[in-house]
């Protein structure tokens, strides 16, 4: 079954002050990840292999490439021997990028918040509304929450970042 994510990234200048009202507003810290996020050659979609001390999931997505709140149409398979599952689809489909990240997980009731620190690109905060655990969330009451948190931490319109950590990388290692 396919769900849906209402979400954003943006630059995060000031990632202790997003923290801070994460805290103040009573959010659920789950802890600091340090992930691996292994995305495979595919026709359709985005296909990436977490591999983290809290997540450890195979993640296939699909999400146009614009800024602010856009869905996310996802698929997610927790898996527990990733190195076995990263060698067959790395044989299979190929390596597109590899993208490494310190990452501190919030949530507030069914929204999730990222603050991350990328290897080469510097620190991101992601919101992402879900109907994973709360499969009767309407599209439009995710955007609703989406834009809610925006507002609240300040994210300025400057600031949404339009692709993923992967266009990123690989824009970057291509200049």
């Amino acid at each position: 079954m396919a769900f849906i994510n209402i979400e954003i990234k943006a630059k995060c200048f000031h990632p202790e002050k997003v923290e801070a009202f994460l805290v103040s507003a009573g959010a659920d810290f789950k802890g600091v990840d340090y992930q691996k996020d292994t995305y495979f050659k595919v026709v359709n979609g985005r296909l990436k292999l977490r591999q983290g001390n809290i997540e450890n999931n195979l993640i296939y997505y699909e999400r146009s490439n614009e800024s602010g709140p856009k869905p996310s149409y996802f698929q997610l398979l927790q898996v527990n021997d990733s190195s076995v599952l990263l060698d067959m689809l790395t044989r299979a489909l190929g390596e597109k990028v590899v993208v490494e990240k310190k990452r501190k997980i919030f949530f507030i009731e069914n929204v999730k918040f990222h603050i991350d620190e990328v290897a080469g690109l510097g620190h991101f905060v992601e919101i992402e509304a879900s109907n994973l655990l709360h499969p009767e969330k309407k599209e439009s009451e995710l955007q609703a929450q989406c834009t809610f948190y925006i507002l609240q931490l300040n994210i300025q319109k400057e600031d949404l970042i339009n692709n993923s950590y992967s266009d990123m990388l690989m824009e970057k290692l291509h200049q």
